[in-house]
């Protein structure tokens, strides 16, 4: 007997396959069709049983492997072919992730969806290294703002969150660095601190620390790349090292 179509959809967490919660695990293993993203760890496929159909269907810095739309309609078809589609991403899903959209989509063919929520990215990483996104006497709040628009554009809530206190995370914006520190350094100054962290809660993990008066000229030479996101804020500057980074600094001594 054929199984009944559904969708479950996961976050995967940050990028350590040890930071996706115990029920996505569980879907995971009941799953018919796995549709993976580029975020998503593929130490997280084990879970899936052998018999599942794995497909990658990644995008990642404006370099689409697959685009939305057929995306949307891959969890359909494989739904009403095969049964328990896993759609795996990154992060959290309904953080900057378009889960909606493809829980709606496959509402509307007739297609039960389930939401798991993952461990965001605007939350884990920076807590990871070292960096807590609010502490008392520092910030009131925080802002999670995705730096780049469909268009190419960056958003216009950039310059409203930089004439806060607030600490902001900023989402696929490495690419736009420049635009964002003339923004935030307008109205914070140069003295403020940020940090960009490239491949967080990940073994490659790289962390860039500066304030918006040297952080361009240290990127020149560390060059952060894509997947990284940018915090900016008084934060920032009540780091703790994390302990690798300890014994690294030990080691030199």
């Amino acid at each position: 007997m054929k199984p009944a179509p559904r969708l479950s959809l996961v976050g995967a967490g940050p990028g350590d396959p040890e930071l996706i919660t115990l029920k996505g695990i569980k879907a995971l293993q009941s799953a018919d069709v796995v549709l993976y993203d580029a975020l998503a760890n593929p130490d997280l496929l084990e879970y899936a049983p052998v018999t599942a159909l794995k497909i990658f269907v990644g995008k990642r810095a404006g370099l689409h492997y697959r685009q939305q739309q057929e995306i949307n309609k891959m969890i359909v078809g494989y739904a009403k072919t095969m049964g328990h589609v896993v759609r795996l991403k990154g992060g959290d899903p309904y953080v900057f992730g378009r889960g909606h959209e493809e829980l709606e989509y496959a509402k509307m063919h007739g297609i039960p969806g389930t939401y798991v929520p993952g461990i965001s990215s605007a939350i884990a990483v920076p807590g990871l290294a070292g960096i807590p996104l609010t502490k008392r006497g520092a910030n009131e709040s925080f802002m999670v703002i995705t730096g780049t628009l469909k268009d190419g554009s960056i958003s216009k809530d950039l310059k409203l969150a930089a004439q806060t206190s607030a600490t902001v995370v900023i989402l696929m914006g490495i690419s736009k660095l420049p635009e964002i520190i003339r923004i935030f350094k307008e109205e914070r100054g140069k003295r403020e601190s940020i940090a960009l962290v490239q491949n967080g809660s990940l073994p490659h993990e790289k962390t860039l620390i500066g304030n918006l008066g040297n952080i361009l000229i240290k990127q020149e030479e560390a060059r952060i790349e894509a997947p990284a996101i940018m915090v900016i804020g008084q934060v920032v500057a009540e780091r703790l090292q994390p302990n690798h980074e300890l014994k690294e600094a030990i080691s030199h001594l």
